[in-house]
């Protein structure tokens, strides 16, 4: 999938006129003021407030440094960024694509390596092997992460479970199969897995793939796309369709989240972002969810979950490399980063060990009330 990506990418390298119509602005450097531009295809508005806090912060203490935020796509990245290389007006700073992006990109020679960064953070913050997926040839970093995010947790009404007799959590995919034929009904459909192409459904059939005890590759790299467990994994995902609503072939993460957190369906396959977009979009339904492991072909076969790890690198043709690098770390600072988490809860978890810990982080009823109970926080589910 990554391979067909960056040829892609590559039959785009006379896009230098496209920029401008994909607004990819000015040039790094100009007039005196030295300009970080930041991309991100994660723009929700608690998220662009933390990120406000971010930049002030950062201008603040670093005077004649500008930092300028820019959305991208969760679909439309590889195009922009595409055209941001071939142009050579490239960001400073980009965050929350996933790991495998990033990597790839470094493997064209269009990355910095990161380890600069990861020393200006502190590598004793992190996580052990928090930053392995970004290891590449000679040991440095192509990246890192900028949080944890298991976008294939399995989501359910317990209300509706309970209305449909079921007393226990779908381990299988016949038990799932199940579960979302009896709930569905009254306008509320079983379960809100993608049928598009996009890179949801591929993502989210990979996990499928695994579930049925297979991979996409075998161990030396050959196509496996003709074993028994993929053609498993198609004829289950096919027998979903119609436990999923109409709009499923058109459904990304935003519309297949939008399903379950609305009340539209009674599974969801999501990260925990589900929790804070539950609360304000349908909070009479936030005492009734819960989450498990995504089931797989049988119990049998063990769970297997992919984290996509939102990420951060900096594009090699940056010219102000020292300041991209010291935005980068700032972005890690715990005032800023607790922000940033919290205006998604749940959603994406820190990678600094010392974040977890902090009571700043641990002070948010919309994580914690799922998680612990306490004095001041609402009754929990």
């Amino acid at each position: 999938m990554t391979r067909v990506a960056l040829t892609r990418r590559k039959t785009l390298t006379g896009m230098a006129a496209a920029g401008a119509a994909l607004g990819l602005g000015a040039p790094a450097i100009a007039q005196g003021v030295r300009t970080i531009r930041w991309w991100s295809p994660q723009g929700a508005p608690a998220q662009l407030a933390a990120y406000k806090y971010q930049i002030e912060t950062f201008e603040a203490a670093n005077p004649g440094i500008k930092v300028v935020f820019e959305a991208t796509s969760d679909e439309g990245y590889p195009a922009q960024f595409a055209a941001a290389f071939a142009s050579g007006q490239v960001p400073g700073v980009v965050t929350h694509l996933p790991s495998f992006a990033v990597t790839n990109y470094y493997a064209q020679g269009l990355l910095t390596p990161f380890d600069d960064v990861i020393k200006m953070i502190g590598a004793e913050k992190f996580y052990p092997n928090a930053n392995r997926v970004y290891e590449m040839p000679g040991g440095v970093h192509a990246g890192i992460g900028i949080g944890n995010s298991a976008a294939n947790m399995l989501w359910l009404r317990k209300d509706l479970m309970a209305k449909a007799g079921l007393t226990k959590t779908p381990r299988s995919w016949d038990e799932l199969r199940d579960a979302a034929r009896k709930m569905q009904g009254g306008g509320i459909y079983g379960a809100p897995l993608p049928y598009a192409r996009n890179s949801m459904t591929s993502l989210v059939f990979i996990c499928f793939i695994h579930g049925a005890g297979g991979s996409v590759f075998s161990p030396d790299l050959q196509p496996t796309l003709t074993s028994d467990a993929v053609v498993n994994a198609l004829e289950f995902y096919a027998s979903m369709r119609e436990l999923c609503p109409p709009g499923a072939t058109n459904y990304s993460w935003g519309e297949s989240l939008t399903a379950f957190t609305s009340g539209a369906t009674a599974t969801g396959l999501y990260t925990g972002r589900v929790l804070v977009n539950t609360l304000q979009q349908k909070p009479e339904n936030a005492p009734h969810i819960t989450c498990a492991l995504y089931p797989t072909i049988s119990a049998a076969t063990p769970h297997w979950t992919f984290n996509d790890f939102p990420s951060v690198m900096i594009p090699k043709q940056f010219a102000d490399q020292e300041g991209a690098k010291k935005f980068a770390a700032h972005i890690y600072r715990e005032d800023g980063y607790v922000k940033q988490l919290h205006a998604a809860p749940g959603h994406v978890l820190p990678v600094l060990k010392t974040i977890s810990e902090a009571s700043a982080y641990q002070e948010n009823d919309r994580i914690f009330m799922w998680a612990k109970p306490r004095k001041d926080a609402p009754t929990r589910p």
